[in-house]
């Protein structure tokens, strides 16, 4: 849940929806794209200079504000049990985790006994129960903990849940010291870096190696994230080595105008072409999707949300929109598992045999600073006429989007995009859960913009949150996302993508898909 609480809609990127079903295996994007990695062939020393959207003013990703820059910090200085790889599968992380055991619902820790905080302070149940108590309010994982305690030695660490939770993989990762659990700066670490100034007014944070760190000695001297608006001029006059550009393609100079596309095709050719640079791509964690309103007017028919969302060509909205930018037309077949997720399988055949003939006038909303949502509300509009769909589409203001616009629910169709999540059966509930009324009996969507849902699909998402096997726990998603299709909800477009600038000479970055960096192998070759 806490991806879905920390991030902002994400409010670039495109769409995409067909007739029938697509492929099953939708994406030629690789999952993640790195410079390769060879901790010998590296030198030692150097600072790395690495462009964020904002400097946060604090390290705590479970706050409302956290954004990804918030993740990208913490992970470097914070343990983490578990890191993702970039088919967002968890694998234990050996510099803090020896082991861990799941039975019924107990799950034993064993810790790193080197682990330990920059004050010399061992990992240990109090850093557990610390981050329970403060988080066990406000996120559905950690509420669902009874007990923490620790085991048969210091190093081991036993927490119960009030019944068996799957996603326990999710939790502690990253994990908070006991003096300052979460949110607050206590200076203390206990990654491969350290914080030697945070300063989000300044849009300087700069880390540097953590002297007490018991694992793979770090390669750099630090990094230095800064707060960077312009990336196209500090890359070409040599002020970065990494920064991310998806949003810098896709929030062009012109985005709010009709030259948007052509001012993203041109940004995007001006970052191809800058010396000593290499462009990353790979799918980013994050999918754009068309939402049917189903509170209101003539999507209130389930029947009419089925017809409109077969009536939306995927395929070719996907292509009229990522072709110019020179990224794969590939469609996404599923709310709830990206492409390059274990299990991911496309069904959109549950819209089969739902075509009908229409006649309606729908309002569309998207947010003006996307010029991939300009170019695809653009193209779903004209594609629609053909069906006997009017669309008006407008553009409003992306800092008021949610609040004023979805929220509000003053529309019929909304295009955006939500971050994807490594546990959809808990993290992505919110998304889908059947709106139920109040004391005034008027129902409340809470995340659920299309205020529709079903029991069905609840107690599908309930069954696969408590299912222990993976595969009997993917069938259930499955029967989730199959019921989603039918019930007109939404339409998952395509994922986004990962579009990240590397300097020449710099090892192991790029983009990483589901994953973040191990930062101990961040460096510049000899």
């Amino acid at each position: 849940m806490k991806r879905l609480l920390a991030a902002v809609l994400l409010a670039s990127a495109l769409s995409a929806c067909s007739d029938g079903p697509a492929p099953s295996q939708p994406s030629s994007r690789a999952a993640s794209d790195l410079t390769r990695v060879d901790r010998a062939a590296l030198r030692e020393g150097g600072t790395l200079r690495w462009a964020v959207d904002q400097v946060p003013a604090a390290l705590d990703v479970y706050a409302a504000d956290a954004t990804a820059d918030t993740a990208l910090l913490a992970h470097a200085v914070l343990p983490s049990l578990y890191r993702l790889d970039e088919h967002a599968r968890p694998v234990a992380d050996p510099d803090f985790l020896a082991g861990a055991e799941a039975a019924d619902r107990t799950v034993t820790y064993r810790l790193n006994p080197k682990a330990r905080w920059s004050d010399g302070t061992p990992l240990s149940a109090a850093d557990f129960t610390a981050q329970w108590r403060a988080l066990c309010a406000v996120q559905p994982g950690y509420g669902a903990i009874e007990s923490v305690a620790q085991g048969a030695d210091p190093q081991q660490v036993k927490v119960v849940f009030r019944q068996a939770y799957p996603q326990w993989q999710e939790l502690f990762s990253p994990l908070y010291p006991a003096a300052g659990a979460p949110g607050l700066l206590t200076g203390l670490s206990a990654g491969p870096l350290a914080v030697k100034s945070l300063d989000s007014k300044a849009g300087r944070a700069s880390l540097v190696r953590n002297p007490h760190w018991w694992g793979d000695a770090p390669k750099v001297d630090g990094i230095d994230f800064l707060t960077t608006p312009d990336r196209l001029d500090a890359l070409e006059h040599g002020q970065l080595d990494v920064a991310a550009l998806e949003g810098t393609v896709d929030h062009p100079p012109l985005a709010k105008s009709a030259d948007a596309l052509d001012s993203s095709v041109q940004t995007l050719k001006r970052a191809e072409a800058l010396p000593g640079i290499t462009l990353h791509r790979a799918a980013a964690p994050a999918f754009t999707q068309l939402t049917l309103n189903g509170a209101r007017g003539p999507l209130a028919d389930a029947a009419v949300r089925r017809a409109v969302a077969a009536a939306v060509d995927r395929g070719k909205l996907a292509a009229a929109a990522l072709t110019p930018l020179g990224l794969p037309a590939a469609p996404l077949g599923n709310h709830l598992l990206m492409a390059d997720q274990d299990g991911y399988r496309d069904n959109s055949a549950a819209l089969a045999g739902t075509a009908r003939e229409l006649h309606l006038d729908l309002s569309l909303v998207y947010p003006d600073d996307s010029a991939t949502a300009r170019r695809t509300a653009e193209a779903l509009t004209a594609q629609l006429a053909g069906r006997g769909v009017t669309v008006k589409a407008q553009a409003v203001p992306a800092a008021g989007f949610v609040h004023d616009h979805l929220a509000v629910g003053d529309w019929d169709l909304a295009l955006f995009s939500w971050p994807a999540t490594a546990f959809p059966a808990v993290d992505e509930r919110p998304l889908y859960a059947k709106p139920r009324p109040e004391a005034d009996g008027k129902p409340v969507a809470g995340l659920n913009y299309a205020g529709s849902g079903t029991d069905e699909i609840d107690q599908l998402f309930d069954r696969a949150a408590a299912e222990a096997d993976p595969a009997r726990r993917t069938a259930l998603l499955q029967q989730a996302d199959s019921r989603l299709w039918e019930l007109g909800h939404s339409v998952p477009l395509f994922q986004r993508p990962d579009l990240v600038a590397v300097r020449t000479g710099v090892e192991g970055a790029g983009a990483y898909g589901f994953g973040w960096p191990r930062y101990q192998d961040l460096g510049f070759e000899r």
